[in-house]
């Protein structure tokens, strides 16, 4: 049986160099020639299979997660039907599901590709530095998410916060920016999607996958919003944490496979340390040059995502401030078990193969489309291997195809329907109300008559509106409710508009993936280009927001010149850069991707951005005093929804302070004072500990010797275990207790409405 399924995977020639390897391993360096021909993953399902797999499987328990959620949303915390909570799912995600998600996300399905790529290509430095230019940003997160629900608790999208500091023109630029940010991200998603569904699925079209994903994408986002999401992506890391534990265990101690150089890290060390990859590069070195590059770039590709993808602040602001910090720690502890021990895996399996065949097995266009992950669990585990690997991807699918989806609706409903097409009230000056378009608030030194200021009492204390709820949750005859409220009566209908502009909006997102993927394939572009270059256009974004968010001087004319300026440039230095690779710009796709193109691009993006947006606004701002500084940061924190209060949500940690209806900005920073402190400090110290101290450590030795390499490897597997035990205990039970502790306040609440009524 074992020496059927080599002869299967490698031929006859093949054997030959399997008994040369396992005779003679000492014969350094091994070079690996390029393939004759190509060797794809084997299908290991029907058509019908994977429909069933995948559209009742995985379509059919998103589709219950979905219901659950609104279930607990309706009769637990009674805001089913609050805009808001489709996109925010109420504001107070626990720290372990934050964590879980975040790391979720962060995992691309790219992810599960792209890393046994750059460890077939550059070996252990390649997982560990493109790991580590990722983790970086979810530790600086924190610190820009304390900001940011500290100084604009009421926004939904970071889009709103470009529109309520600068305008318009602005707003419509950063909207752009964003919208491109989630086309790169989709392109990659259905392209990671396409590899897994095509190399592991007989016969299947590309309009069959782009259907699939879809229907999967639509239907519990719809459903159940972003909620789902979080539940979703709970599910994922547990299904990523589990498989690769399996998936490490077969590959590198039992093997059951019958492949004679597996089950044995002695064995596949002495092979793979043979192997010289391209540019001699050593693959048991953390002095990579191409390691650290690629690095490099994986921080601006990161910083891209986190920074000016809807879809990241959608789910990251979903918490409060502290349980948001902690949660972007424990994820970047997460996030770095899974590639590193994935991409360690899988590609030292591949290279054993190849060395043991004197050739790589795959071409390298079909190493660049992420194949590597799919090949070696087709042939270590046989069929149950691609079906796991299949529903890993399909699992990051789902839970970034979603998130997506919801992104681009969100700036849709709010960004572009709500503020442009069809607002409440249009032309509402800053610190205006939206009810009555009177000043919210007194302004310092200007003389406001008090028929002039806004006297709408909360809707959280409305009687009126509270009998319209009860009325909402039994309509008369089925249709729309009719709100009686004479002070939020209108908004609530407005709202309740919304909501159905919203289920169609996503409905429509949904459809439009499936021509839009059509033109992504047929345009022949892969996963690594995708991953890489596309990000060099969503980079100049990144100076912008942040910005936006920590520097009050910060302008219109600033971020826009900036965005710009760095968008023009780093298109021109990728470009620069390709001509110098052999066949310059003829070469493409192949060129614009190689690793010093993408070096230029995304420095240049980044740099001239950031620099052009200090420099401009430095010279056109009015900031002079304390009180222009305040009143700049009143536009971000007025933006509020009158019928759901940002304040309500945040009255736990303001108990001990003082106010009308909602805290000043001083109060609101004093009260999150630690959690800021928190954020800088953890955030620092993760930083310095993966940036600096391990690879210093790693570093230090010129190459791994066996004992070494044991120790890495060992190292990262155990903390995968680690981590994966708590991200499959701690959210579920966190989100047990939230829901006890919610159920408890509503009973008391429900007594003391009885003792009135008596």
């Amino acid at each position: 049986m074992a020496q059927r399924s080599l002869l299967y995977l490698f031929g006859a020639t093949g054997m030959v160099q399997i008994v040369r390897a396992v005779i003679n391993t000492t014969d350094c360096p091994v070079v690996l020639d390029t393939p004759n021909g190509t060797m794809q993953p084997t299908a290991v399902l029907a058509k019908h299979e994977s429909a069933l797999l995948i559209l009742l499987g995985f379509g059919g328990f998103s589709l219950i997660l979905a219901l659950v959620h609104n279930a607990i949303r309706k009769h637990i915390f009674h805001d089913e039907r609050n805009l808001d909570t489709t996109f925010d799912a109420g504001g107070d995600i626990t720290l372990s599901l934050t964590a879980v998600t975040v790391a979720s996300q962060m995992f691309w399905p790219a992810d599960i590709l792209q890393s046994a790529t750059l460890a077939t290509k550059l070996g252990i430095s390649g997982t560990f530095w493109y790991g580590v230019g990722v983790i970086i940003n979810i530790f600086i997160f924190p610190v820009f998410s304390v900001q940011f629900k500290t100084r604009a608790p009421g926004a939904k999208t970071y889009l709103q916060i470009i529109h309520a500091r600068f305008g318009t023109k602005a707003h419509i630029v950063f909207c752009c920016f964003a919208l491109v940010t989630n086309f790169v991200i989709m392109t990659a998603v259905l392209l990671a999607g396409k590899t897994a569904i095509q190399s592991l699925t007989e016969n299947v079209s590309d309009e069959y996958t782009l259907l699939v994903m879809a229907a999967l994408f639509g239907s519990y986002s719809l459903i159940g919003g972003i909620g789902t999401t979080f539940y979703v992506s709970y599910f994922n890391a547990c299904l990523a944490f589990v498989v690769l534990t399996i998936f490490f265990t077969e590959v590198l101690y039992t093997n059951s496979s019958g492949f004679p150089n597996l089950g044995d890290v002695s064995k596949m060390y002495s092979i793979v340390s043979c192997v010289e990859g391209s540019g001699g590069n050593n693959f048991m070195t953390f002095q990579s040059e191409s390691g650290i590059v690629y690095g490099i770039v994986g921080f601006f590709v990161a910083s891209s995502i986190v920074y000016c993808d809807q879809a990241a602040w959608q789910s990251r602001i979903a918490a409060k401030p502290m349980q948001g910090v902690w949660g972007f720690i424990l994820a970047g502890l997460m996030w770095i078990a899974i590639p590193s021990t994935l991409g360690n895996t899988t590609g030292m399996a591949y290279l054993t193969f190849s060395a043991e065949n004197g050739t790589h097995l795959l071409t390298a266009s079909q190493i660049d489309e992420g194949l590597v992950s799919p090949l070696v669990a087709e042939k270590v585990l046989g069929p149950a291997g691609g079906i796991m690997i299949l529903c890993m991807v399909f699992m990051a699918v789902m839970s970034t195809g979603s998130g997506e989806v919801m992104a681009i609706s969100s700036i849709i409903v709010y960004d572009f329907y709500q503020t442009y097409i069809r607002p409440f009230r249009r032309n509402v000056p800053p610190a205006h109300c939206v009810l009555c378009g009177k000043a919210s608030t007194v302004e310092p030194n200007i003389e406001t008559e008090e028929a002039d200021i806004c006297q709408c009492p909360s809707a959280i204390n409305c009687k009126q509106c509270s009998e319209d709820i009860l009325s909402a949750n039994r309509p008369a005859n089925g249709g729309r409710p009719t709100h009686k409220c004479p002070v939020h009566g209108l908004f609530r209908t407005y709202q309740d508009y919304l909501i159905d502009f919203k289920s169609w909006c996503i409905v429509w997102v949904s459809v439009c993936i499936i021509p839009f993927g059509l033109i992504i394939f047929s345009s022949g572009i892969d996963l690594n280009w995708t991953f890489f270059v596309g990000s060099i256009v969503t980079i100049p974004a990144f100076p912008a927001v942040v910005l936006a968010i920590m520097w009050v001087k910060q302008t219109p004319e600033g971020i826009i010149a900036g965005g710009m300026t760095g968008l023009l440039a780093g298109i021109a230095a990728t470009l620069i850069a390709a001509t110098r690779y052999d066949g310059g710009l003829t070469n493409f796709v192949v060129n614009t991707s190689q690793e010093y193109s993408i070096l230029a691009g995304s420095c240049s993006s980044f740099g001239f951005s950031l620099i052009v947006c200090i420099i401009v606004s430095s010279f056109t701002h009015k900031i002079k005093t304390k009180a222009d500084a305040d009143a700049e940061w009143q536009k971000m924190y007025d933006i509020d929804n009158p019928l759901n209060p940002w304040e309500q949500n945040y009255r736990e940690e303001l108990k001990h302070e003082v106010y009308d209806k909602k805290p000043s900005f001083d109060q609101m920073s004093t009260t999150f004072r630690r959690t800021r402190i928190i954020a800088y400090v953890s955030g620092g110290g993760s930083i310095i500990l993966f940036t600096f101290v391990i690879p210093g450590i790693m570093a230090s030795f010129p190459a791994l010797d066996e004992t070494q390499f044991k120790v890495w490897i060992g190292l990262t597997q155990a903390w995968t275990v680690f981590m994966g035990v708590i991200a499959i205990v701690a959210p579920p039970v966190e989100e047990i207790l939230k829901i006890r502790k919610r159920r408890r306040i509503n009973q008391t609440q429900d007594a003391k409405v009885l003792m009135v009524c008596e």
